[in-house]
């Protein structure tokens, strides 16, 4: 209660630090972020050119991995572009850079809390300066003292609670960001870019088969035409 209304607050954003940092912990894992299961199933469908059957596999993924993401943008892109075989890695690569992005954006309410938890403990420490010398000229004897010590414990409690919020929420924005890079970084090396590899190598199979049909279909459309002539 030394901290008055400011102090609730404070210690309510000290909960929600708690808590961001809980769920980074649990949300920012290779296993979740890169399921193995979904990264083989991927591999087998693209090296066998069934890449429909690969772009369903990441959109059914239940638990929305960065890796079903960045897939599935890269299938989209590369499936409806004529040279799409060619742009694989390309397409991998830049749909990775904007699925990192949100990962970064996850991580941006610790930043905030950081910056605004001294913010409030400086407001709290000028409310309770400015009581303390509001007591000074307006009370005289035992009371002016009661109420400049009240008001000078309010500034320092604020004081102390708004750096309780900040440094623990700094630490933890700069760990979290260091994980991300350096996961995303892991991913990218030892799954995205093998991928990109068997995603070029499924579109090419998938338009070599499709040329394959086309040429087949040819001679049975042309066949009925001649035997017209002939009559």
């Amino acid at each position: 209660t030394a901290g008055g209304p400011l102090g609730y607050l404070l210690i309510g954003l000290s909960v929600i630090v708690i808590a961001l940092v809980v769920r980074n912990l649990l949300a920012l894992r290779r296993s979740l972020l890169a399921p193995p299961e979904l990264a083989a199933a991927l591999s087998q469908r693209l090296r066998a050119g069934q890449v429909q059957a690969a772009a369903k596999a990441c959109q059914d993924d239940d638990g929305h991995s960065f890796l079903a993401a960045v897939m599935a943008s890269a299938i989209r892109r590369c499936t409806a572009s004529p040279m799409g075989a060619l742009e694989a890695r390309a397409a991998v690569e830049e749909s990775g850079q904007v699925e990192a992005s949100k990962l970064h954006r996850m991580n941006n309410g610790l930043g905030v809390l950081a910056a605004v938890g001294p913010l409030l403990g400086l407001l709290g420490t000028v409310i309770g300066m400015i009581g303390a010398f509001n007591a000074i000229g307006s009370l005289q004897g035992a009371a002016r003292s009661t109420e400049l010590a009240r008001f000078m414990s309010l500034a320092l409690v604020n004081t102390a609670q708004g750096l309780v919020v900040a440094v623990p929420a700094t630490v933890a924005f700069a760990l979290f960001r260091q994980r991300i890079a350096r996961v995303v970084t892991a991913i990218a090396t030892d799954v995205l870019a093998p991928l990109a590899d068997d995603l070029s190598a499924g579109l090419a199979a998938a338009q070599r088969a499709a040329g394959a049909r086309r040429a087949a279909a040819a001679p049975q459309q042309t066949a009925p035409a001649a035997g017209t002539r002939g009559a």
